[in-house]
């Protein structure tokens, strides 16, 4: 399964300028736990910026503890004050078990998926867990179906699947159409991996 498969996109983004406050109101609204910053001028990426990032050093104490004197947060501040510029990255065509075992060495939760300097996705833990962990072997092989359907010939196919295991019997001869759909089947979130055989019809 590749990012592509499983990225969140349209991507929510912010610029260099944009103040903190505005980002922590866009990740409230958005329900995203991290933005990619990009650049004013060309939108290349440039780093993220995450809930840990706005809240560090800037949630002002109460009255009440610190009296009259109590910090307060600049509202002019911004997300490039604040952002980590070390970002990590993969491309659409990455493996998404690339992307799981790199935010488990790393400690990440969110990863911007670029194609050549423009973000176009954003595959985090939970986007994971909802295209592999949280899909039932039901769910996964209606996906397949409805895919293998869209080729025509639907009752040409017919598909088993066992713990993401997705088997498929081709009634036809034709190899150039299984290893396509062999191909769209592997492309469902939750497939583990998929197989394609050549069955010949009962004649009776």
């Amino acid at each position: 399964m590749l990012l592509r498969d499983v990225m969140s996109h349209p991507v929510v983004t912010v610029v260099v300028g944009t103040t903190i406050a505005a980002a922590a109101d866009l990740l409230v609204r958005s329900g995203f736990t991290a933005l990619p910053v990009l650049d004013a001028d060309d939108g290349a990426l440039v780093g993220i910026v995450t809930e840990a990032d706005l809240i560090r050093d800037r949630i002002p104490g109460d009255s009440r503890t610190y009296g009259p004197q109590a910090p307060r947060v600049p509202s002019s501040a911004t997300v490039a004050e604040v952002m980590t510029t070390s970002v990590e990255s993969m491309t659409p065509g990455a493996d998404a078990a690339d992307a799981a075992l790199m935010m488990d060495r790393e400690g990440i939760r969110c990863v911007p998926v670029v194609d050549g300097i423009r973000v176009v996705g954003v595959v985090t833990r939970r986007d994971l867990l909802r295209a592999n962990i949280a899909r039932t072997d039901l769910d996964v092989v209606a996906e397949v179906r409805r895919r293998l359907g869209a080729l025509g010939d639907s009752g040409r196919w017919v598909v088993s699947i066992r713990r993401g295991v997705v088997d498929i019997e081709d009634l036809s001869t034709d190899p150039e159409r299984r290893e396509i759909a062999r191909r769209l089947a592997s492309a469902v979130p939750g497939v583990v991996s998929a197989h394609v055989h050549h069955q010949t019809p009962d004649p009776f």
